[in-house]
C-alpha cells in the first residue's frame, strides 16, 4: 500500500476515489481527448417576457456576484448542482481585500469579523538556503466559507434572490432578447461562474488544450509544533521529476495546512496527482520538522488549474458572460477561485449592473467586462520561469537560485515593491525596478532565463511589459476624463468606464494597501 493509499483511507467518504476521479479528468485534459460539449445554442425566435435580469450558474463563488446584484435591485437567480455550501477548507486572503463586501452591503462589519476564522503573521518566501524573506499581512486570513456562504444565501434571499439548488446546468438557447436555461429559466443575461471546467467555457475555448497547468495536493492535520507563522511560496529541493516543487503553509482553526503546489505544461507523460500527493508525504516531514507518524489528518486537498494564454476568454455569444475561473480571469501563477472573485467582485457588480441597465448585451458589448489585462499577461513569462519543459535540461538549482536572488532585490527595494506581488498583482514601476537591479546584480542567473523560457516568449513578454506601462500613463490620465464622460449618453458611459476598469485592473492600478 502506498503512503497516499495508508493516508487518504484514514479520512472519511471515499477521498482515494475522488483524487483518481480528478486524475482521470486531468489525463483527458492533457490527451485533449474530452469531446468538446455542445451545450449553448442559438435562436433567432425572440423569447418574450423573461423571469430574470441575470442567472449565474456555479453557486459557491456565484452567490458573490449574485447577492452584490440581488442587493442593487436586480432580479437574480443561482443555480447550483448540489446544495450551496462552503467546503470546510479555510479561504486566505488578506484582510485589506474583505473590505469590498461592506462596501457592496453583502456583509456587516460584524459579519464580516464573524467569518474570519484564522489570523496569523508573518508570511515566510525561501527557496532553498536562499536568503528568507518575511512579510506581514499576506494571505494572512483565513476566511470560514460555511459561514461567509450561509450568510451571504440569507442576504441573497432577503433581497428577493431565487436560489435553485441541486439544479445542474444543462443546456442554453439564446435568443435576440434572452436566454432560455435547461428549457425552463429564462433571464435576460446567464453569467458562467461554473470554475475551470465549465461545459460553456470548455465550449468557447473549441476543445483547445491549455497551455499550462499548476498541480495543488495537500492536507490539514493537527500534530504539528505551535507555529503561528505561514509560508506563502518556499522551495527547500531541487528540480525532482522535471517539477520545481513549492510549499504554502498556513496556520487553521483546526489544524495546520499545508500544500504542495508546481507549475507545468500540459504534456501527457507529466506526473499526475496522485504521483504529487506520494511526493507530498514523502517530503512533509522534512518541511514541516515532524513525523507522519504523529500527525491526525483531518481532510486532504488536491486539484490541478489549466491555464491558457488566451485570457481572460471572450465570450462567443450574447447575453452570456463567464467569470471568475470561467473566464480565466486569474494569473498563471494563482489557484484562481476565492482572492480572485474577490479582486474584481466590485469591478463586475458595476459592471454588469450597467449593462443590463443600458441593454449593452451583445457579444462585443460584454467581453469589455473581461478585457485584456497586461499586468496578468506579463506573469506568463513568470511562470515559464518556474517551471520546466517536460524534456528540458537545466541546471537542478537554477530555478531556486533565480527566485532567491529575485526576492532578494524585492526585499531591498521594500513592501510596496514586495506586497502587490505576493498578492499576484504586477505594477510597471515595481516590477521595473526588480527587473534592474536583479539583472545589474545578478546578470549571469539573469542570462541563463533566456534559453529556459526561449527567445519567443521573452519578445512577446517585452510587447505586454510595455503594454503595462501604457496603460499604467492611461490609467493615471484617466481622472482628467471623469466630468467628460458624465456628460455623455448613458450607453457612451458604458464603454469608458469598462474601458478605465480595463487600465485600473490591466495596471494593478486596483492594488491598495491604506488600512
Amino acid at each position: 500500500m502506498s503512503l497516499t493509499e495508508e493516508i487518504l483511507s484514514q479520512l472519511p467518504g471515499d477521498v482515494l476515489g475522488g483524487l483518481r476521479q480528478s486524475d482521470r479528468i486531468l489525463t483527458s485534459v492533457r490527451e485533449n481527448s474530452a469531446p468538446v460539449p455542445r451545450l449553448v445554442q442559438e435562436s433567432q425566435q425572440p423569447l418574450g417576457v423573461v423571469d430574470n435580469d441575470l442567472l449565474i450558474c456555479g453557486g459557491t463563488l456565484g452567490i458573490l456576484i449574485g447577492c452584490a446584484l440581488a442587493v442593487k435591485g436586480l432580479r437574480v437567480a443561482l443555480m447550483e448542482r448540489g446544495i450551496l455550501r462552503g467546503r470546510e477548507q479555510e479561504w486566505n486572503i488578506s484582510r485589506k481585500e474583505l473590505d469590498v463586501f461592506v462596501e457592496l452591503n453583502l456583509l456587516t462589519e460584524e459579519e464580516l469579523e464573524s467569518a474570519i476564522a484564522t489570523q496569523y503573521n508573518p508570511a515566510r518566501v525561501s527557496f532553498d538556503g536562499g536568503t528568507e524573506v518575511w512579510v506581514e499581512d499576506v494571505l494572512n486570513i483565513g476566511v470560514d466559507p460555511v459561514y461567509l456562504l450561509a450568510t451571504l444565501k440569507t442576504r441573497f434571499l432577503a433581497a428577493g434572490g431565487k436560489l435553485l439548488e441541486n439544479t445542474p446546468f444543462t443546456e442554453a438557447v439564446v435568443h435576440p432578447d434572452g436566454v432560455i436555461v435547461n428549457n425552463q429559466f429564462k433571464t435576460r443575461l446567464l453569467i458562467d461562474a461554473m470554475g475551470h471546467l465549465s461545459p460553456i467555457t470548455q465550449q468557447a475555448r473549441q476543445g483547445k488544450k491549455p497551455e499550462a497547468l499548476c498541480l495543488v495536493v495537500g492536507s490539514c492535520a493537527q500534530g504539528f509544533a505551535e507555529n503561528n507563522s505561514g509560508d506563502l511560496l518556499l522551495s527547500f529541493t531541487p528540480l525532482q521529476n522535471q517539477c520545481q516543487y513549492f510549499w504554502e503553509a498556513f496556520p487553521a482553526r483546526d489544524g495546520r495546512t499545508t500544500y504542495l503546489f508546481t507549475y507545468m505544461d500540459a504534456h501527457p507523460q507529466r506526473l499526475s496527482l496522485e504521483a504529487l500527493f506520494e511526493e507530498y508525504l514523502r517530503l512533509l516531514p522534512e518541511y514541516q520538522g515532524v513525523e507522519l507518524s504523529k500527525l491526525k489528518f483531518q481532510r486532504s486537498l488536491f486539484g490541478f488549474f489549466p491555464t491558457y494564454r488566451q485570457s481572460p476568454i471572450k465570450t462567443l455569444w450574447s447575453r452570456i458572460l463567464l467569470v471568475g475561473d470561467s473566464s480565466g480571469s486569474q494569473s498563471p501563477l494563482s489557484f484562481g477561485g476565492f482572492g480572485a472573485m474577490v479582486r474584481h467582485l466590485k469591478r463586475l457588480t458595476f459592471g454588469i449592473y450597467e449593462a443590463l441597465e443600458t441593454e449593452q448585451l451583445s457579444a462585443k458589448a460584454l467581453a469589455l467586462l473581461q478585457p485584456y489585462q497586461p499586468s496578468l499577461t506579463v506573469t506568463w513569462l513568470f511562470q515559464k520561469a518556474m517551471s520546466v519543459g517536460v524534456n528540458q535540461k537545466i541546471a537542478p538549482d537554477q530555478i531556486n537560485q533565480l527566485l532567491s536572488a529575485v526576492f532578494q532585490e524585492m526585499q531591498q527595494l521594500g513592501t510596496p515593491v514586495l506586497k502587490p506581488f505576493l498578492q499576484d498583482i504586477v505594477q510597471f514601476s515595481a516590477l521595473t525596478q526588480t527587473l534592474l537591479k536583479t539583472g545589474l546584480d545578478h546578470p549571469v542567473l539573469v542570462a541563463k532565463i533566456i534559453p529556459q523560457v526561449g527567445l519567443a516568449s521573452l519578445l512577446d513578454w517585452m510587447l505586454h511589459y510595455s503594454n503595462l506601462g501604457v496603460y499604467t500613463a492611461l490609467f493615471w490620465l484617466s481622472s482628467m476624463l471623469e466630468t467628460w464622460i458624465k456628460n455623455q449618453p448613458k450607453e457612451q458611459q458604458y464603454y469608458w468606464h469598462r474601458l478605465i476598469d480595463a487600465w485600473k485592473y490591466g495596471s494593478g492600478g486596483d492594488y491598495s494597501d491604506e488600512t
